[in-house]
């Protein structure tokens, strides 16, 4: 059975070359190409293998291979991956992971990681700019195993020291690489492969291993499926002259002008009618306005394309279609099985938003294992009516984080009004990172507001030699050895006897609200002589209100403090049995 292209999709931190490999590829230049016609149009680039004979030719002779080609993703970073699924995986067959030489692994590329680890895709390492390495001389489309034998010794050893060091790097992440070309078992190791895609060296070795692996390892994985064309939706847009498209991905089967197609929607699946396919020429540049697609009758798998269809009421970017031969046709059940994000929601919890199913179930998976609870989820922009239910329950969970989605104008005005936190980012591990940050902040925040409505546990001693004055008030020297001490709060000594209240907390010229565990301070003490109620070397407590023993048990308190609550519990029971039950 003939095999098709294997999809190809690019990851890696940003500005560390994914776009410049993917203009070398095809030999195009995005990013000579002003930004409104670089993120416009979105698909894929499909390159022939004649192209790739042709590029690798002094590395295989006449060797030919049973795959077609390579269709790469044409939106190179982590999101396109996530947005790209097939029947609960992964659409790539295959990834490669971009780091430059010089950076080696930063914030994207360990996020990359996460990612091809949780859709289980194998993947390659293009190590770029090699070209930066002092005293390289490049030469434009040479393969790496002839650009580094006409090197100078001490340029090889300092790339050679770069390399391992990212090899390291990668290592620390629980990734074990090594150069291609010295690699025995590809399924042990990570092949990686050195290149400069502003120069083109390296690109052919780096061709040569992605249609290598395809032909090894993924054969049974390519095989063209026959019959009803199945795919992805990658985006949905407006485009001039056509209105409403969709620009997806064909990964099997067969799709024509005509055909029934369903949809998958956040709800049942919408049935509608192909009017056009339009195909890119193979190496164009999709995202180039210029003469972009050829209109064609009926398309193969894997093929990215750009449809219009007489509809698209509900569609969403991440979802699945199939064709199918009418409104009875079982694959629609199997389509809306497919559209279901799968989410564990549970009854209290946050609310998420993603502007696909991909990315969505990305997000719910790093919030899973970061131990946060989610009630609420849904692909799209974050909206008014999303901010008023996630500002029911408790307020610890009056909370939407949002993955690469903007917020809507009427949703900003309710943030503001039910005191509901969004936070949005197109990074996940960071979007997770700046919650637990915001959590960390709120606690502090509410165990500052507890301790403002109660006095916490601490003692404090009175230091010998450190009466300054006797009464009204007395100005004692102390050491606080436990919890904190704060201004209005009322004492009780270790006989359970009152010790007067708190005026004032000096230290030095400096007047003080408070003083924690270890501050040596001045204690001005209102309701007590020196030398009577209070003496030198007393340990003197906080006393505390019963009704708050329950709470400060359930609160972050350190042990100390929660060595005192103990301690000033027997105490205070010494004259009431039950007090604090």
């Amino acid at each position: 059975m003939a095999i098709r292209q294997p999809v190809v999709s690019v990851l890696g931190h940003v500005d560390h070359g994914k776009t410049k490999l993917l203009d070398r590829i095809r030999g195009t230049s995005v990013q000579a190409r002003e930004a409104g016609a670089i993120t416009q149009h979105i698909g894929a680039t499909e390159v022939p293998i004649e192209h790739i004979y042709k590029v690798c030719a002094k590395l295989i002779g006449k060797k030919k291979f049973d795959v077609p080609g390579l269709l790469f993703i044409d939106t190179p970073g982590h999101h396109s991956f996530v947005t790209l699924r097939a029947r609960g995986g992964s659409l790539a067959d295959l990834a490669v992971l971009v780091i430059d030489i010089r950076e080696g692994i930063m914030p994207q590329t360990i996020e990359s990681i996460r990612i091809l680890r949780q859709y289980k895709t194998p993947f390659v390492i293009a190590l770029n700019k090699i070209d930066t390495i002092q005293g390289w001389m490049p030469e434009e489309g040479r393969p790496f195993i002839m650009a580094e034998k006409v090197q100078q010794a001490h340029t090889v050893a300092a790339f050679e020291e770069k390399m391992y060091n990212v090899i390291s790097q990668l290592s620390a992440e629980g990734i074990y690489a090594d150069r291609y070309d010295r690699i025995d078992d590809f399924t042990k190791a990570v092949a990686l492969v050195p290149i400069s895609a502003k120069e083109g060296e390296g690109i052919p070795d780096l061709l040569l291993v992605l249609i290598g692996l395809a032909q090894r390892f993924l054969e049974q994985q390519l095989k063209k499926g026959e019959g009803p064309g199945r795919g992805t939706i990658l985006e949905i847009k407006e485009e001039k002259g056509l209105g409403k498209t969709m620009d997806v991905i064909l990964y099997s089967g067969t799709i024509a002008r005509g055909d029934t197609v369903a949809l998958g929607t956040s709800d049942a699946p919408h049935l509608t009618k192909v009017k056009a396919i339009l195909k890119p020429k193979p190496l164009d540049e999709i995202r180039d306005p210029r003469d972009r697609f050829d209109s064609v009758r009926e398309l193969h798998a894997a093929a990215g394309v750009k449809i219009s269809t007489q509809s698209m009421e509900g569609a969403i970017a991440g979802a699945p279609f199939v064709v199918v031969k009418g409104p009875n046709d079982p694959a629609i059940k199997e389509l809306k099985e497919d559209s279901t994000i799968k989410i564990e929601a549970t009854e209290k919890g946050i609310t998420i938003k993603a502007d696909a199913i991909g990315s969505l179930e990305a997000l719910a998976f790093e919030t899973k294992e970061a131990g946060i609870p989610i009630r609420k989820f849904s692909v799209g922009d974050i909206t008014r009516r999303d901010v008023l239910e996630a500002a029911y329950g408790d307020k610890a969970n009056h909370v939407v984080l949002g993955f690469n989605v903007s917020v809507t104008k009427d949703a900003e005005i309710e943030i503001e009004n039910h005191d509901v936190k969004v936070l949005t980012n197109q990074i996940v591990y960071r979007l997770i990172e700046e919650y637990q940050e915001w959590v960390d902040e709120s606690k502090k925040k509410t165990d500052s507001d507890k301790r403002s409505e109660f006095s916490f546990p601490a003692k404090f001693r009175i230091l010998p030699n450190c009466i300054f004055r006797t009464s009204k008030p007395a100005i004692v020297g102390v050491r606080v050895l436990a919890g904190r001490i704060r201004i209005g709060q009322f004492l009780i000594g270790a006989d359970g006897r009152e010790a007067g209240r708190i005026k004032s907390i000096h230290s030095g010229e400096d007047t003080l609200k408070e003083a924690k565990q270890g501050d040596e301070v001045a204690v001005g003490i209102e309701g007590v002589t020196a030398g009577r109620q209070i003496n030198e070397e007393d340990i003197i407590y906080v006393d505390l209100i019963a009704s708050a023993v329950k709470q400060l048990a359930v609160l972050d308190i350190t042990d100390d403090e929660r060595a005192v609550l103990q301690e000033t519990i027997e105490i205070k029971r010494r004259g009431d049995l039950f007090w604090g039950m």
